[in-house]
């Protein structure tokens, strides 16, 4: 099939533009702050209170804004575009351009994790524990605006395969994944579901930070084979893309603090 060519400019009023990529952004905060607000309301299945506020809620979301914005252009041009900053210092700043990196966003928000947490006296861990199943969300509706965009496409699929698409700013022209759309399900729909069953019940701390390191980690690294690698860079050690050099690290940690949540003697 060919893809839905959509406009990436929703409206436009002069100067100002609504992008359909901005909205995304926007509707995962907001579908983060209205869970949010939800989970702070609701105690665990054992009746225990969450220890939240609304107002926290609210405080620590602008942070973690401000994280994924800072963390996600510096960790895109850090891990992909540093020799385009070699050449162009203000292309750091030339958000407009595109170029955004889940795992920049991810350390911007562990850095927003970690004032907000000094702050209001909580541990690093409620904080992340709390915060993490709502990840996800932003995740799904940022897949779906690379899409809407037509960016980030897959490796050639076979001319059998019923959701092969041609994407149009492709030169080549090939019939391609969608991987856009599968990271927008597993990453995001799937990895949500499952974080937010898994935080119903208390947990030892650590677990739920644990469990979304390491799903996320896998769902990118098996997906990263349907994604064509970025053109500039290719596959960066031997079969393996940057996603999927930058996913390790994730799969292991998570894996080690599930262990120590469980096996730890202070639960």
């Amino acid at each position: 099939m060919d893809f839905p060519k959509i406009d990436p400019i929703i409206f436009e009023i002069g100067p100002l533009a609504l992008r359909w990529y901005g909205l995304m952004y926007l509707l995962g905060f907001i579908a983060a702050w209205v869970l949010g607000n939800y989970r702070a309301t609701q105690p665990f299945a054992n009746g225990q209170s969450r220890g939240w506020t609304k107002d926290q809620v609210a405080d620590f979301l602008f942070y973690a804004f401000l994280g994924v914005i800072i963390g996600g252009r510096v960790g895109y041009v850090l891990f992909y575009g540093m020799e385009w900053w070699k050449q162009d210092f203000w292309y750091l700043f030339k958000i407009n351009e595109g170029g955004m990196s889940f795992h920049g966003g991810l350390l911007g928000v562990i850095v927003g994790v970690m004032y907000f947490a000094r702050r209001s006296k909580k541990n690093f861990f409620e904080v992340a524990d709390f915060i993490t199943p709502l990840a996800p969300l932003g995740l799904l509706f940022g897949r779906i605006g690379n899409f809407i965009n037509g960016e980030l496409w897959g490796r050639e699929a076979s001319p059998d395969f019923f959701f092969a698409m041609r994407f149009p700013d492709d030169r080549l022209g090939l019939l391609r994944h969608p991987s856009q759309l599968y990271e927008a399900l597993f990453e995001g729909l799937i990895l949500f579901i499952i974080l937010w069953l898994y935080s119903a019940k208390q947990r030892p701390r650590r677990a739920v930070s644990g469990l979304f390191l390491l799903g996320y980690g896998a769902f990118r690294f098996a997906i990263e084979f349907f994604r064509e690698p970025d053109e500039h860079l290719g596959k960066v050690i031997s079969w393996l893309t940057m996603g999927q050099v930058l996913c390790v690290p994730m799969i292991l940690l998570g894996a080690y603090l599930l262990y120590t949540a469980y096996n730890s003697k202070q639960k």
